[in-house]
C-alpha cells in the first residue's frame, strides 16, 4: 500500500505551474496532440508530475492515435487508483496518483494485449525521466 501525501491546493500551486496545477489538482484536461510526451518516444520512466512517484515505463507506451500520452499499464497497479467518474453526463474510469490523488486522466477498454487497458494520461500530469537519469526525489 502507498502511503498518501496530503498537501493543500495553495501549498501544491506553490510546487506546480499553472497547466499542470489546472489538470493534476483541478481534473482538467489538455487539447490532444498539444500537451507534452503525445508523441515521445524516447526510453525512460513517467512519474506523476505532483509527487514524483514513478508511474509508467516508456516500455508501456503506445500510439493510441488519441493525440495523449497512453499506457497499456502502470508500473505497479498500486500506483494508479481507479476511480468512477460520472462528470461530463458519462461513466468513465479515472486514473489517479496513489500517493497524492492527482488526476491523471482515464482509463479506457481499449488497449492492446496484454492488458487491453488504455491509460489515456494528460502529459501535464507527467514528468519524463530519460533512461540513465536520476529518479526525481519524491515530493514531501
Amino acid at each position: 500500500m502507498i502511503a498518501k501525501l496530503s498537501k493543500t491546493n495553495d501549498e501544491w500551486r506553490a510546487l506546480l505551474a499553472p497547466d499542470p496545477f489546472e489538470v493534476l489538482r483541478g481534473a482538467g484536461t489538455e487539447r490532444a496532440f498539444n500537451g507534452p510526451y503525445w508523441d515521445n518516444k524516447d526510453d525512460g520512466t513517467y512519474v506523476c508530475g505532483a509527487c514524483r512517484l514513478p508511474l509508467y515505463e516508456a516500455s508501456t507506451k503506445f500510439d493510441s492515435g488519441s493525440g495523449w500520452p497512453s499506457f497499456y499499464a502502470p508500473i505497479d497497479v498500486e500506483h494508479v487508483e481507479r476511480k468512477v467518474d460520472n462528470s461530463h453526463g458519462m461513466t468513465r474510469t479515472e486514473a489517479v496518483c496513489a500517493r497524492c490523488d492527482s488526476h491523471l486522466g482515464h482509463i479506457f477498454p481499449d488497449g492492446p494485449k496484454p492488458t487491453g487497458d488504455r491509460h489515456c494520461i494528460n502529459g501535464h500530469a507527467l514528468v519524463f525521466v530519460p533512461t540513465g537519469e536520476a529518479m526525481p526525489p519524491l515530493v514531501e
